[in-house]
């Protein structure tokens, strides 16, 4: 007995084809790989918008429904470089250069998502070391940005940027002064006079030495002088004849040959004859 053949296998295959074409694409649509270094943010379409109640998603793997969307941020921390034109406290202009190490407070990267948005750099950070940086430059003056202020002005731009980045789910970690820039004219003009403050320092250092040297001979004048006064008024002629009476009797002992007469100099001093 011949079997017809089952032509509904072809039919239930091709049938198959699609359906799993679908599946294939669901399943590339509800999955989300996050890098190492960041974390997401889940947007539900139909479920509120974005889940801010929710612990972020963390690095890895992750199923996500495909009507929804995962937002991911940079979490490490990143480098922002910025020049800035500012104005000194006498209303000169300064070029300033200055880098700012932030990143997301990653806790709060739902929030900042949700209120400050993916562009948060230009939208905030940008804004506010600008505003930090004029309202701390301004309280100087361009010898004191020059010179020796540089690294006060570095902590009071990071102090007041960071007082407004705290609000807004971003955490700053340092500022960086790298430059600052005066015009031509005014750095010269404070360069020379650096420069005449330091020769007048040096020129009163000289002066100061000369003093204390001259101030050290007096004294050292003055001590000879009075051991000298207290050496005469000891020695007296008894003194005298007792010294040269032992001086004598040294040379006496000595192997050249000689001859003494005692009593015969002046004041009975001991007369000494070589053998010449």
């Amino acid at each position: 007995m011949n079997r017809q053949p089952n032509l509904n296998f072809p039919k239930r295959g091709i049938l198959l084809i699609p359906i799993a074409f679908v599946l294939m694409i669901f399943i590339a649509k509800s999955t989300e790989t996050i890098n190492s270094g960041k974390a997401g943010v889940l947007y539900k379409t139909f479920g509120g918008g974005v889940v801010v109640d929710e612990p972020y998603m963390d690095e890895g793997f992750h199923f996500v429904l495909p009507w929804n969307k995962v937002y991911v941020y940079e979490v490490r921390q990143q480098e922002l470089f910025e020049q800035m034109q500012v104005l000194s406290s006498n209303g000169l202009e300064i070029r300033l250069d200055a880098s700012a190490w932030y990143q997301p407070q990653i806790n709060n990267l739902a929030r900042l998502h949700k209120e400050k948005g993916e562009n948060y750099l230009d939208r905030v950070i940008k804004p506010a070391i600008r505003s930090a940086a004029r309202s701390v430059v301004g309280r100087y003056t361009p010898e004191q940005l020059y010179s020796s202020k540089r690294d006060v002005i570095q902590q009071e731009i990071f102090i007041e940027t960071k007082k407004i980045l705290d609000k807004q789910y971003i955490q700053l970690n340092e500022v960086l002064v790298r430059d600052v820039e005066l015009p031509p004219t005014i750095k010269n003009a404070i360069e020379r006079k650096l420069k005449q403050e330091q020769e007048a320092l040096e020129y009163e250092f000289r002066i100061a030495k000369a003093k204390k040297e001259a101030e050290r001979q007096r004294i050292d004048a003055e001590g000879k002088a009075a051991a000298n006064r207290i050496l005469s008024a000891s020695l007296t002629d008894k003194i005298l004849q007792e010294k040269g009476i032992e001086a004598t009797l040294k040379l006496s002992e000595s192997s050249n040959s000689k001859v003494v007469l005692i009593g015969s100099g002046k004041n009975g001093m001991p007369i000494i004859l070589g053998n010449q």
